[in-house]
């Protein structure tokens, strides 16, 4: 695998001042149960609901190019970020999603601008028909997880969080394609070295804790969780490599494990968070008696969370919007 020229911490400070500002400076939401203190940083409470509008932001700021349509594969979030940004620079998108994706988020990205195309059954299906459409179009594709300016963008968040809370003992971070993690934790290690650094994948999905385990890339036959988000069989390489950098470890969390956290999220803060932007949170609180003491931080990436899937996963919350509460 060939070395990925490191992210920068310099990058990630610009890229504070080139995406807008509508994505940044989220809150910070606080709990002190399970004895210790918990904070997270609110990534819901934007126009495409998740963190994405970060990286997709800075990753457009810097494109060149004759205007010509941008292709993309997304489970969602990823595709809003990019359709609401390359409206904003004038750009053209087709995004990839896969048979089997969220229908709210598909109903957005169109919302949102872009064309978007279903392929395959899954989200590593549905990225391979878009990599073979750009290519037979000649059309730059966008890969979540390949792009270091991507990644920059999501570290904003860590840019963030160290102003806003001293002395985090560890951070925890959702992991899917990887450049979150990967953004975040190049922050951290040069701003705060004595956090630990953690991402958070999904038990069904376990290829981008395989692959940094092992130092190469590993893929699974099959990505089986509830949290689509992170739904990942294919890792990214240059996401595996800057990994190696930038984080401390990867952890697991089942699916029972992300209703527990996305049911916390709505009992502690009030917040209806989908199971991939819990995984941080899932992780925590599965750790909690072994972090009492601790300043931990995480973030709520994603809040796109169809009618159904509310009823099925958060009952409680449904009832409540129901009595009017």
């Amino acid at each position: 695998m060939t070395k990925q020229a490191p992210l920068s911490v310099a990058k990630i400070d610009d890229a504070r001042r080139k995406i807008d500002p509508i994505f940044l400076n989220s809150n910070v939401l606080r709990s002190d149960r399970h004895a210790l203190s918990l904070v997270a940083k609110d990534e819901t409470e934007n126009p495409i609901r998740s963190f994405k509008g970060r990286g997709t932001a800075y990753f457009l700021a810097h494109l060149a190019g004759d205007g010509t349509p941008l292709v993309t594969a997304s489970a969602g979030n990823f595709g809003q970020g990019l359709a609401y940004n390359a409206a904003r620079h004038g750009r053209s998108l087709i995004v990839f999603a896969s048979l089997n994706a969220n229908p709210l988020k598909i109903e957005a990205m169109r919302r949102f601008g872009a064309e978007v195309v279903l392929a395959g059954e899954d989200f590593d299906a549905a990225k391979e028909a878009g990599k073979i459409y750009a290519v037979e179009r000649k059309l730059q594709f966008v890969e979540d997880g390949a792009s270091a300016a991507i990644a920059e963008g999501a570290g904003t968040i860590a840019a963030e969080l160290t102003e806003e809370v001293d002395d985090i003992d560890a951070v925890f971070i959702p992991l899917g394609n990887g450049a979150l993690a990967a953004g975040i934790g190049c922050w951290f290690k040069s701003r705060s070295p004595r956090t630990r650094v953690v991402a958070v994948a999904a038990k069904g999905a376990p290829c981008m804790a395989l692959s940094y385990k092992s130092g190469g890339v590993i893929s699974t036959p099959e990505a089986r969780t509830i949290a689509d988000g992170i739904a990942v069989r294919i890792p990214v390489p240059s996401a595996v490599d800057w990994l190696e950098d930038t984080i401390d470890d990867i952890v697991l969390v089942d699916d029972d494990q992300l209703l527990d956290a996305m049911l916390f999220a709505h009992e502690t803060w009030k917040r209806l968070v989908e199971p991939a932007g819990a995984a941080g949170l899932a992780a925590i609180l599965a750790q909690a008696s072994d972090l009492k003491g601790c300043r931990v931080a995480t973030m709520l990436c994603g809040a796109n969370l169809t009618d159904q899937q509310i009823k099925a996963w958060l009952p409680s919350a449904e009832k409540n919007a129901t009595d009017g509460c």
